[in-house]
C-alpha cells in the first residue's frame, strides 16, 4: 500500500466519523443549536474546547513558525496560553452566570442598547471572518498536499465538509465532533514527535530531547548547541536568540493574550455546561488537553529545522528525496538554481549583500501557465521553474512556507507511512474543528443577535435556526474566498490579526462590562467602534494598501497593533462615560449580581 492510499483511508475514516456524529447530534432547537442544550459534561467540553482552540494556526503553522523564527515564535506560545488563563479567570465564570447564548447578547443587555448589540455583531463578524479565513487556508494547504490539487480547490472541499456538520449540527453536533477531532489531533501531533525525538536525540519524550544531546551525528552534542551552530554557519542568527524588538514582542504577546480572552467562539463553548462550577472544571480540563500540544510544538519546530537543513542544504537536486518533489509539485517548495551548479543552497541574511535571504521577487512562487513551452516550465535538472525573477542579492535558493513544516517533517525524518497519514488527518481535524466553532458564532450572531433581537423579534425557534443555517452558508462562502486570498500567506499571521481585532473590541468591552458600573451605553459603544476601527485600518493599510515597515507606529507590526487598539478602547470608553449619563440602576444591579457567589443571597435571607 502506497502513502497516498493510506492517506485517503485515514482521512476518509475521520471524515465519516465527523459527519456521522454531526448527523446523529443534529440540533432541533435554538438551545441545542447555540449551546448544545447546556448539559455537556466538563470533561467532554474541555476536550471540545481544546479542539476548538487548537486551530490550523496552532497545529500547522505555529511549529513551522517556531522552526523558522526560533525564540521569537514564543510570542504565540506565551500569548495564547496566557490568554486562555486570563479568559477562564476573568471572563467565562461571570459570563456563564449571566447566562446568555452569545457575546453580543451580553453586550446588548449590559450596555442596554440595540445599537451596542449591533456593533458587537459587526465586531464578531470581523473577528470570526478573519480567523476562519486562516482555517480555510490551512485546509487548502493540507488538501493541496494530499491530493495534488491547488490550494483554492482544497479550500472549497474543506468548506463543504464544515458546512455539513457545523451548519446542520449546530453547537450540539460540533461539540461531540470536536471531542473526536481532539483525539485525532493529540495522537497525530505527539506520535511523530516521539519518533523524531528518538531518531535525533535517543529520547522517547520529545521535550527531554530538546534539552538533551543530538545523537544522530558522529558525536553527541547538546541539541540546542547543534541547532545554533548550523544556523550561524548558514548565515542565520542563533536559533535561541531573539530578533524582534522588545516593544513589538510585548505588543504582539499582549494582543494575542487579550485577544484570546475576547474570542467569541471560545467564550460560547463554556455556555454548554450546566453551571459555573462546571465551567471551572471544564477550564481545568481544557488547559490540560491544550498542554499536550503546546508543550510539544517547540520540539517539533526545532526538530524540523535540523531535518530541513540536514536533508536539503548543499544537496544535488538529482539526489533530493521524493517528498521534496511532491511539495514542489503543489507549489509549497521551490528551488531556483542561482549559480547553475545543480545543488540546493540554503543561506541566511548574513550571506546577503542586502540583509535579506529572498529566493525570488515576490511573496510566493508564480508558475508559468500549462500552455507555455515545457522548457519554460521544467528546468535542465527536472525542477519546476517559476516565473518570478530571482533575487540576485543573496545566494539562497530554497523557498518553503512556514505552514508546510509540520507536514514535511515526518517525510524528512523518514517516518512510517501510517504516522504520516495520521498527521495529515490531524492537520485537517485542527482546521475543521476551529472553522466549525467560528462558523457557529457567525451564524448565531446574525440569526439570534441581529435577526431575532433587532430586525424580527417575532421569529420562531424553527425560523431562527433556519436563518442561522442560511447565514452559515453565506459566511462560509465568504470565508472560502478569503481563505483563497488571505491577508497573509502564513496561517499563524492571519490568525494573529483576528486576535488583534478581538483584543481591541471585545476584551475591553467585556472586562469593563463585568467589573465596573462606570461605563455606560455611549462609552461602551464608542470604545468598541474606536478600538476595532483603528486596529482594522492599521492592518488593512499595511497588508493591502502598500504600507512599509518604516511607517510602523513605534515599530509595532500589524500582529501587535491590537494592543494599542485595546488601550484606545479603554480610554475612549472612560472618557465618553465621564461626560454622559450614568448607567440605569437596574443595569448596575445586574452587574453586582453576577459577582455574588451562588447561594450567598439565599443564605443571607435565612440569617435575617
Amino acid at each position: 500500500m502506497d502513502q497516498e492510499t493510506l492517506n485517503f483511508i485515514f482521512i476518509g475514516l475521520s471524515f465519516a466519523l465527523y459527519i456521522f456524529i454531526a448527523l446523529r447530534s443534529r440540533a432541533g432547537s435554538t438551545k441545542e443549536y447555540y449551546t448544545a442544550g447546556g448539559g455537556v459534561s466538563p470533561f467532554a467540553n474541555g476536550m471540545a474546547t481544546a479542539a476548538d482552540w487548537m486551530s490550523a494556526a496552532t497545529f500547522i503553522s505555529m511549529a513551522g513558525t517556531v522552526a523558522i523564527s526560533g525564540y521569537d515564535a514564543s510570542r504565540f506560545l506565551m500569548g495564547w496560553t496566557g490568554g486562555f488563563v486570563l479568559l477562564t479567570v476573568l471572563m467565562v465564570p461571570y459570563l456563564r452566570k449571566f447566562n446568555k447564548a452569545t457575546v453580543p447578547d451580553f453586550i446588548g443587555d449590559r450596555y442596554y442598547s440595540k445599537l451596542a448589540r449591533g456593533v458587537a455583531v459587526v465586531c464578531a463578524i470581523f473577528i470570526c471572518m478573519t480567523y476562519i479565513m486562516g482555517q480555510m487556508r490551512g485546509v487548502g494547504v493540507v488538501f493541496s498536499q494530499l491530493f495534488g490539487i491547488g490550494i483554492p480547490a482544497g479550500v472549497l472541499a474543506g468548506s463543504a465538509i464544515v458546512f455539513v456538520y457545523a451548519g446542520l449540527g449546530g453547537m450540539k453536533g460540533i461539540t461531540y465532533t470536536q471531542v473526536a477531532q481532539y483525539c485525532v489531533m493529540a495522537f497525530a501531533y505527539t506520535i511523530p514527535a516521539i519518533f523524531i525525538a528518538m531518531a535525533l536525540t535517543g529520547n522517547v519524550i520529545p521535550q527531554l530531547g530538546l534539552i538533551g544531546n543530538y545523537t544522530a551525528g558522529e558525536e553527541a552534542v547538546p541539541f540546542l548547541q547543534k541547532l545554533n551552530a548550523i544556523n550561524v554557519e548558514l548565515g542565520f542568527a542563533e536559533y535561541t536568540s531573539g530578533k524582534l524588538s522588545t516593544m513589538n514582542m510585548f505588543c504582539i504577546t499582549a494582543a494575542l493574550m487579550c485577544g484570546t480572552a475576547g474570542l467569541p467562539h471560545v467564550i460560547v463553548r463554556f455556555f454548554t455546561v450546566k453551571d459555573v462550577q462546571s465551567v471551572r472544571k471544564s477550564a481545568c480540563w481544557t488547559l490540560s488537553f491544550i498542554a499536550v500540544v503546546y508543550l510539544t510544538a517547540p520540539t517539533i519546530g526545532a526538530f524540523s529545522r535540523v531535518n530541513l537543513i540536514e536533508k536539503l542544504h548543499d544537496t544535488a537536486y538529482a539526489e533530493v528525496p521524493s517528498w521534496f518533489k511532491q511539495f514542489e509539485a503543489t507549489g509549497q517548495m521551490a528551488w531556483v538554481d542561482k549559480n547553475n551548479d545543480g545543488r540546493i543552497q540554503y543561506f541566511g541574511p548574513a550571506q546577503s549583500t542586502t540583509g535579506t535571504f529572498s529566493v525570488f521577487i515576490g511573496k510566493g512562487p508564480i508558475y508559468p501557465d500549462h500552455d507555455t513551452l515545457e522548457s519554460q516550465r521544467v528546468g535542465i535538472h527536472g525542477q519546476r521553474l517559476i516565473a518570478n525573477k530571482a533575487d540576485g542579492s543573496n545566494p539562497n535558493e530554497l523557498y518553503f512556507g512556514n505552514d508546510i513544516m509540520v507536514m514535511a517533517n515526518p517525510y524528512m525524518a523518514g517516518l512510517p507511512m501510517w504516522v504520516i497519514a495520521l498527521l495529515m488527518a490531524g492537520c485537517i481535524a485542527a482546521a475543521l474543528s476551529t472553522a466549525a466553532g467560528l462558523l457557529l458564532v457567525l451564524s448565531t450572531s446574525i440569526s439570534h443577535d441581529l435577526m431575532k433581537k433587532i430586525i424580527k423579534p417575532e421569529l420562531t425557534d424553527k425560523e431562527e435556526v433556519t436563518y442561522a443555517r442560511i447565514a452559515s452558508f453565506v459566511a462560509l462562502a465568504a470565508a472560502a474566498y478569503f481563505g483563497i486570498n488571505p491577508p497573509s500567506a502564513f496561517i499563524a499571521k492571519t490568525v494573529a490579526f483576528a486576535f488583534g481585532l478581538a483584543a481591541s473590541s471585545f476584551f475591553p468591552t467585556l472586562l469593563m462590562g463585568i467589573f465596573t458600573t462606570r461605563i455606560n451605553r455611549a462609552g461602551g459603544i464608542a470604545g468598541m467602534v474606536m478600538g476595532i476601527t483603528f486596529t482594522s485600518s492599521y492592518i488593512v493599510y499595511f497588508q493591502f494598501l502598500g504600507g512599509s515597515a518604516d511607517q510602523y507606529l513605534f515599530g509595532i507590526t500589524p500582529e501587535g497593533i491590537g494592543f494599542v487598539g485595546m488601550l484606545i478602547n479603554f480610554a475612549t470608553a472612560f472618557c465618553v462615560s465621564a461626560f454622559t449619563a450614568k448607567i440605569p440602576a437596574e443595569v448596575a444591579a445586574m452587574v453586582h449580581e453576577i459577582h455574588v457567589p451562588s447561594g450567598a443571597g439565599h443564605a443571607q435571607d435565612q440569617e435575617h
